[in-house]
């Protein structure tokens, strides 16, 4: 009797210990899983500086128009899908999102504040002399189409040799050296006016 007692006894205190174990190993496995918060974070951190500038839902669709006309032949004086020339090219695009603009390098170069071409962003406008490197008269105008980490500024605009495409400036030897500013029109979304010129003078 007294040993079936001690085996009773033993069995119940070896099963109070099985379940001790297995509550000891969940607590284990519980905290080892790591917080899904700590790993989001985390993980922006090593991937945010390759990830695409967000942009305004304005300058998606702004420059996802512009991209459509990709290959338009380039023709002096154009500003319609039949062939454009720099300015035609920003004024029409531009025109499609209710935005009234001169057809002219020149005039557009009046519109919007100055920004540093290191705060340069997509939407922005840059101003480059002519062919004549020498002249100080603004020539082109192309949009900015991405600011990369690495590659640094894409611009798209209406070459008169390639129609319009999308070309790099950093390290350009034609482009670096024509460079005269960088304009950002207010899209509506800084501040209240559509657009406006160095006069203050609202364009819808």
């Amino acid at each position: 009797m007294k040993t079936s007692s001690i085996y009773i006894v033993f069995f119940l205190f070896f099963c109070c210990l099985q379940s001790l174990h297995v509550d000891a190993q969940g607590r284990v496995k519980k905290d080892s899983i790591p917080k899904a918060k700590t790993t989001t974070k985390l993980d922006f951190k090593v991937h945010q500086d390759s990830l695409p500038q967000n942009n305004s839902a304005y300058v998606d669709n702004m420059l996802g128009f512009a991209k459509t006309f990709l290959g338009t032949p380039y023709l002096s004086s154009g500003a319609s899908p039949t062939g454009f020339d720099c300015s035609g090219f920003v004024s029409y695009v531009l025109g499609n999102f209710g935005l009234d603009v001169i057809h002219s390098s020149y005039g557009l170069a009046e519109y919007g504040r100055t920004v540093k071409l290191s705060e340069a962003k997509p939407g922005d406008l840059m101003f480059f002399k002519g062919s004549n490197s020498g002249s100080s008269r603004i020539g082109h105008v192309a949009i900015i189409y991405d600011v990369h980490p690495t590659e640094g500024i894409k611009f798209i605009h209406a070459s008169s040799s390639k129609g319009i495409s999308i070309d790099r400036f950093n390290g350009s030897a034609y482009y670096v050296p024509r460079y005269v500013t960088t304009k950002r029109l207010d899209y509506g979304v800084e501040g209240q006016g559509a657009i406006s010129n160095k006069e203050g003078i609202s364009f819808d």
